[in-house]
């Protein structure tokens, strides 16, 4: 089954800048019937509101300031939106941090692994069909720092890695089946973004940082857009529990079955 964006409710965190906004560009193209924004950078947000509103109609895009590891104010940002509309049909959680510095990588866990989650399960409870809800889509935002091998960046690759296992046990029939509520995995490759930038990423360890700007030379890197329509592709033809590959500026890939095989051969090896 083929999903669109037309007249959706969408609630995306992060959204003010990177592959977030583009992904918002996409969305109100397509004739989404509203888009909350929420990010911490008031000036681009409010910004970016304005002159989507001032192009595709008052009210289509609107901009929460949220700080999504404080959960009052997630579950605020929720029921604005909730209250608003009635329901919400897609949840995308792109906020992230790729820094393992010592004075970062607490935050990192908290924005990357603790917020997703904590958003994850307040969409859950929102749309459950189940408890009243009509369905919808959990997308999110994992890294190939989950599937490859990244020894530069252990603690932000653990983050992703916990987002991986966590969403795809979360699309699993296990809940989807009750709940109607798709949770879909992207794991995006280098992108070119302010979070991939060697002014904000950092490690505990000085000889790692200090080689940063190497690494970065051997990646192939993507274009925000380009990630952006991966996700939105993604949404459109991936079914619950499934994982993506958007990487190196080629279209969105599913790699559920090698994800699946791996998977596989460990139980094999525990249970036989």
């Amino acid at each position: 089954m083929a999903y669109d964006l037309k007249d959706k409710v969408i609630f995306i965190t992060g959204a003010a800048t990177g592959i977030g906004s583009r992904i918002v560009r996409i969305a109100v193209a397509e004739e989404a019937k509203h888009v909350a924004i929420l990010d911490i950078a008031v000036e681009a947000g409010i910004a970016f509101q304005n002159e989507l509103n001032s192009k595709y109609g008052n009210n289509k895009v609107q901009f929460i300031k949220c700080d999504v590891t404080n959960t009052e104010e997630l579950n605020a940002a929720f029921a604005k939106v909730k209250d608003e509309f009635g329901y919400i049909d897609i949840v995308i959680n792109n906020a992230g941090v790729l820094n393992d510095n010592l004075q970062v990588y607490v935050k990192q866990i908290n924005i990357n692994v603790t917020a997703l989650v904590t958003s994850s399960l307040k969409a859950l409870e929102l749309m459950r069909k189940d408890e009243g809800g009509k369905g919808g889509v959990v997308i999110n935002m994992s890294s190939i720092a989950a599937i490859c091998a990244v020894p530069d960046t252990p603690i932000y690759s653990a983050t992703k890695a916990a987002v991986l296992k966590f969403t795809t046990a979360m699309g699993n029939d296990l809940y989807y089946s009750r709940t109607g509520v798709r949770f879909l995995t992207v794991c995006f490759g280098a992108t070119d973004t302010p979070l991939l930038s060697v002014e904000k990423m950092g490690s505990f360890d000085s000889k790692v940082e200090a080689g940063i700007p190497e690494t970065f030379k051997k990646l192939k890197w993507q274009s925000p857009e380009a990630a952006a329509r991966g996700v939105v592709d993604t949404y459109k033809n991936g079914a619950s529990g499934s994982v993506w590959l958007i990487a190196g500026g080629k279209p969105a890939v599913e790699v559920t079955e090698l994800y699946n095989k791996g998977i596989a051969l460990f139980d094999h090896l525990i249970y036989n």
